[in-house]
């Protein structure tokens, strides 16, 4: 069992579904993700840099996509949801919509393959 997988079988109900909801669908986006840790967190890694991290604390479940630009870019689609330099906030009961974890995602990974300057076929 990997980090993710790990961190996830120990949460209890509802914050298990919506996190779990949230790394199924940042799969789905890009599939060659390792589990793994970044800054201290079970975190999905792609090309070996942090992806995205989900993770509950005691009012929220925070995402963090590691890359203030990328929360910015996709401002439009975080709409009520609070929103800091790093992370995304939400709760079990006011999740962040499909399209939000796909565009954040997708972003991140575009991201990352400029940097290392990777080319998507």
């Amino acid at each position: 069992m990997g980090e993710v997988a790990e961190y996830v079988a120990g949460l209890h109900e509802p914050a298990r579904s919506a996190i779990e909801g949230v790394f199924f669908i940042a799969r789905e986006v890009v599939p060659d993700v390792e589990e793994g840790r970044s800054y201290g967190m079970p975190a999905l890694r792609y090309a070996g840099k942090p992806l995205l991290a989900v993770v509950e604390a005691k009012t929220h479940i925070g995402l963090y996509p590691f890359s203030p630009a990328v929360i910015e870019e996709a401002a439009d689609v975080l709409e009520g949801f609070d929103r800091r330099k790093g992370t995304i906030r939400f709760t079990p009961e006011h999740q962040l919509p499909e399209e939000a974890v796909r565009r954040l995602v997708g972003l991140r990974r575009d991201e990352i393959d400029a940097a290392s300057g990777r080319r998507r076929a």
